[in-house]
């Protein structure tokens, strides 16, 4: 049968209220329980999945494959319908199944692909606007002379004529493109970082960054073209681009140069503890220009890459995550030194973070002007849980030790001599 256009409201009204509408809202019905269906089905096929999965999301009913599956089985439902009755309902529900895979999938690509800032929940916003609306001059028939009328307005840059229309759907396709884009490389990182530690996890985050710079680079070439921008113009722009990196972006340039060159070699990997300028922590972030440290006190430093290259950066866990830790402790000339050495080695053991192998170590250091000076040392595994706490509760047992078995600690002891006038 042919499927007129309703272009009234009186029209509508008469479309829905008839009998045929009661068994399009039947299919529809059928085809969102197949949809889910077919989603569980593939969800569970695919096992264990992250609660920001792209295709499932949260819930099955939240990803974009279950209004993708929706929207295939409507249109086979209104082709087979159309054999028979004119349909009115499907009329609207597949514009507003395309608008809601438009909005579903943009949304969640930005929340996968960037941090929820105000700007990408602005963009969340700025596309479910647009889909809503294009949905609803769809469904009343305007869009098509809307575009018509846009089409009129022209103008000629450089040998190319464009029109308002052809801008929009240009600037629509590019959109399409990077999102696209932006959806297979956080699939792509999704999967390389999947159960990665230590430095594995450098480098599949190397692979990860060049992966998406690729992609978005040749999704952007695409949208280019789409736009009807001539991509051998942009020769002029890659030479301006070259100078200018060679004059003013040069330092921008070295650390994203940086950057891969550390996730590369994993000199220094994301969760090793470093001590760069006077700073000491745990690497959390390594990004293409800069690298964040976390210190054990909460304050966060943002290093440029380049700084990580060219400068001395120590390193305490490359080989290991063992960190030594030291206390020097002084007591009387006269103590017994082999019951204070006993001693002190037992208030190092007294603690679980305190490793058994290699065990602590107590040493006669010095000999002091005041007394006998000795350095405890001992290993701890977990730095990234506190060195200071640990220390603390390491000298508190030594001094109620030496407390208890009446060991002095001298005080400092100066001699004065005095001169008759």
């Amino acid at each position: 049968m042919s499927d007129p256009q309703i272009t009234d409201l009186d029209g509508w009204i008469a479309a829905l209220t008839r009998p045929a509408a009661l068994t399009e809202l039947a299919v529809l019905a059928l085809c969102v329980a197949a949809a889910w269906v077919l989603a569980a089905v593939a969800d569970r096929a695919m096992g264990a999945r992250d609660s920001r999965s792209i295709l499932f999301g949260r819930k099955i009913v939240d990803g974009v494959l279950f209004p993708v599956l929706l929207l295939l089985l409507a249109y086979l439902s209104r082709a087979l319908l159309m054999r028979w009755v004119s349909p009115a309902l499907f009329k609207i529900a597949i514009p507003t199944l395309i608008a809601l895979l438009v909005i579903r999938l943009g949304v969640k690509v930005l929340q996968a692909a960037f941090q929820q800032t105000p700007l990408v929940r602005l963009l969340e916003r700025s596309i479910s606007w647009l889909a809503w609306l294009a949905m609803v001059l769809w469904v009343s028939g305007l869009l098509p002379v809307i575009l018509e009328e846009l089409d009129q307005i022209t103008w000629r840059l450089g040998g190319t004529s464009m029109s308002v229309r052809t801008l929009i759907e240009g600037v629509l396709t590019a959109g399409g493109v990077l999102i696209v884009s932006l959806w297979i490389s956080s699939g792509i990182e999704s999967r390389l970082l999947r159960s990665a530690t230590g430095g594995e996890l450098s480098l599949r985050k190397a692979l990860s960054n060049a992966t998406r710079a690729l992609l978005l680079f040749v999704g952007l070439l695409v949208a280019l073209s789409a736009v009807g921008i001539n991509l051998a113009a942009l020769s002029v722009l890659g030479g301006a681009i070259g100078v200018g990196v060679g004059f003013g972006l040069q330092k921008l340039a070295a650390n994203y140069v940086s950057g891969f060159v550390i996730l590369a070699e994993r000199s220094m990997r994301i969760g090793d503890n470093v001590r760069i300028d006077g700073f000491e922590g745990r690497i959390t972030q390594i990004n293409a220009r800069y690298t964040v440290i976390r210190s054990l006190t909460g304050r966060e430093s943002i290093v440029p890459n380049e700084m990580l290259i060219t400068s001395r950066v120590e390193n305490l866990s490359l080989a290991d995550a063992l960190v030594w830790q030291s206390t020097v402790v002084s007591v009387a000339y006269d103590s017994d030194v082999a019951l204070v050495m006993r001693l002190l080695k037992q208030a190092a053991l007294n603690h679980e973070r305190v490793l058994r192998d290699p065990e602590p170590s107590v040493s006669l250091s010095a000999f002091g002007s005041d007394g006998l000076e000795f350095t405890v040392g001992y290993w701890v595994a977990d730095p990234e849980n506190g060195s200071l706490n640990l220390k603390s509760l390491v000298n508190l047992d030594i001094l109620r030790a030496l407390r208890e078995h009446q060991i002095e600690i001298p005080f400092p002891q100066r001699v004065l001599h005095t001169r008759a006038s």
